[in-house]
């Protein structure tokens, strides 16, 4: 089934990355944002449209570049490099959970440590600062890159693919997951409730208000998922801890 060219699976996968990132990232935008400023003119930080605008050019950049290696993943696939397999019976089923929050763990940790090296000076101009324009991100942020970096993010798939076996089900789950969780942590602190997520998800997960730190304090909340290496390495902002617990 999947023995089309790379080129068509590279156009037709830039058409599908981008229709996802506008329906899921102007989905939230129109909800938490548009309507919200109709009914809040007040609120705190009103979204910047030429932020805006800057957010989805670097964002249309990188579904080319991620449509590109999600080609090279199925033209490897179709040549038998890669270990991505279809029958779900081959390593049971059990095997699709645990390979799935396998592929999680050592993505926020390659997304930890990558993002925290793009903040050094020497590199932040060059590969990260695009994504940090917007102080007070927005759902249009959420996959905001500069070049380098997506391709730097894209290389993770590309290389977990070789190395783990993973069900077709789990790689989508993952790419499901990372689209998702991308947004919503990009919806900044004054959408929600002021009650999220200070409970216990807060503690463990990433968030909104946890992110949106990241945003305002370069210095702190480098993770994708979880807040275990923030916590390990002492990049936890002391004061989101305080109000966690309060």
């Amino acid at each position: 089934m999947l023995d089309h060219s790379f080129g068509f699976y590279g156009i037709a996968l830039f058409g599908i990355i981008l229709v996802r990132y506008f329906l899921v990232a102007g989905g939230m935008y129109l909800f938490f944002y548009a309507r919200q400023s109709l009914l809040e003119p007040d609120l705190r930080h009103p979204p910047d449209r030429k932020l805006i605008q800057s957010d989805i050019k670097l964002s249309v950049l990188s579904a080319a570049v991620f449509a590109i290696a999600s080609a090279l993943i199925l033209s490897s696939y179709s040549l038998g490099i890669t270990r991505l397999y279809s029958d779900p019976q081959q390593y049971g089923f059990w095997y699709l959970g645990i390979s799935y929050v396998l592929v999680l763990i050592l993505q926020d940790t390659y997304f930890y440590f990558t993002h925290r090296l793009f903040h050094h000076p020497s590199l932040f101009h060059w590969v990260h600062q695009g994504h940090h324009r917007s102080h007070h991100p927005t759902p249009w942020t959420s996959f905001a890159f500069d070049p380098l970096e997506a391709i730097v993010s894209s290389l993770f798939l590309i290389s977990i693919v070789l190395i783990l076996p993973l069900h077709f089900v789990t790689l989508i789950a993952v790419l499901t997951t990372m689209t998702i969780w991308a947004v919503l942590n990009h919806l900044g602190i004054d959408r929600l409730p002021l009650s999220f997520p200070h409970h216990w998800l807060g503690k463990w997960f990433i968030g909104p208000d946890h992110h949106s730190i990241h945003h305002l304090k370069y210095n702190r909340h480098y993770g994708l998922y979880f807040t275990f290496w923030d916590k390990l390495l002492s990049t936890e902002d002391p004061n989101f801890m305080k109000k966690l617990n309060e």
